[in-house]
């Protein structure tokens, strides 16, 4: 396994290298410039515009940028902002404060994902053809068709608006608290503010993996292994949840990893609606005002996020099912 580790991790260095160049050229490419406007759409004058791209060496070669901002990166560096409300802070501070807001809400749409979504497909498994595997598929059917932009303004209508159980906005700076204070974690404040944005991102995973779930186990429950098992004598409930579940989760592992990463750049537009302060809304701000560093930065980190777990889903595979080997 460690030598396996080994060459994943050193495959994965010339794949990220592209993946900066590309994302490094290509919003270089597009036109306009983070200096070109000023704020309220007022243009700023060509001689003060050539004189901040000479101060952040936006005049330089693309080649020669790309190495000196590649130095940088090796050196954990990813430079000055260039956003027109963050002009010259690091975006090193900038991604710190965000992604940990992100993060806990991804992790946490995850987990909601699994929790929720593994028990459904099982249980429209071991019930197939009946009106549980069907209320379980139309779940799953509905979660899966409907996206988390548009659930996220129903459960805001239903639960925030006509209800009035939970709140929308962080007015109290609840989510960067949690930095400080992990003792947030486990008050009311914070989890009133967290379910809806998590349950808008966790929906359509519940759906994804309760099919995945049930396609599999449905699979597993017909292999000559688990009739033996039966023909032994063990009870239902043992050969379902010792010998059945746990092959059957590996194909659920594989998305792990993808989903993991997904959720986090998926988090862009919840974090917008519910106004939450993750690297999701720089992310995109990122875009509209050309600022270089900080998109290129975000893409960094995700990148990062998506190789880690593809890996760790490698690793998953070992412990699932033993009979997988990589060395």
């Amino acid at each position: 396994m460690g030598k396996y580790l080994i060459r994943r991790i050193l495959v994965a260095i010339p794949v990220l290298l592209a993946i900066i160049f590309f994302t490094f050229v290509v919003i270089r490419a597009t036109p306009g410039g983070p200096f070109d406007v000023a704020g309220e759409g007022r243009r700023v004058p060509q001689s003060v515009i050539d004189g901040l791209n000479r101060q952040y060496g936006l005049d330089q070669p693309i080649l020669t940028q790309f190495i000196s901002y590649l130095g940088s990166v090796l050196q954990l560096d990813f430079g000055p902002s260039l956003g027109r409300s963050t002009l010259g802070q690091p975006v090193n501070d900038i991604i710190a404060r965000g992604l940990p807001v992100s993060m806990q809400v991804g992790v946490m749409a995850v987990v909601f994902g699994f929790v929720i979504g593994i028990p459904l497909g099982v249980l429209a498994a071991i019930h197939h053809n009946t009106i549980i595997d069907y209320g379980a598929t139309f779940i799953a059917v509905v979660g899966t068709s409907v996206p988390s932009l548009v659930i996220g303004p129903l459960l805001i209508i239903i639960f925030a608006v006509g209800l009035n159980w939970l709140p929308v906005a962080d007015v109290n700076g609840v989510w960067r608290s949690t930095l400080t204070n992990p003792g947030l974690f486990f008050t009311w404040d914070y989890i009133s503010l967290a379910i809806l944005p998590v349950g808008a991102l966790g929906i359509g995973m519940v759906a994804g993996i309760t099919r995945l779930t049930r396609a599999s186990l449905l699979q597993v429950m017909r292999e000559d292994y688990i009739r033996t098992a039966r023909a032994k004598g063990l009870k239902e409930r043992t050969v379902i949840y010792r010998h059945s579940l746990k092959n059957a989760l590996i194909p659920v592992a594989t998305i792990l990893g993808p989903l993991l990463a997904g959720v986090l750049t998926g988090s862009f537009i919840i974090e917008r609606i519910f106004n939450i302060p993750g690297i999701g809304g720089e992310f995109v701000k990122s875009v509209s005002s050309r600022d270089y560093n900080l998109l290129v930065g975000v893409t960094i980190i995700y990148s990062v996020l998506l190789i880690a777990g593809n890996i760790m889903v490698d690793v998953m595979y070992t412990w699932l099912d033993p009979r997988i080997r990589f060395d």
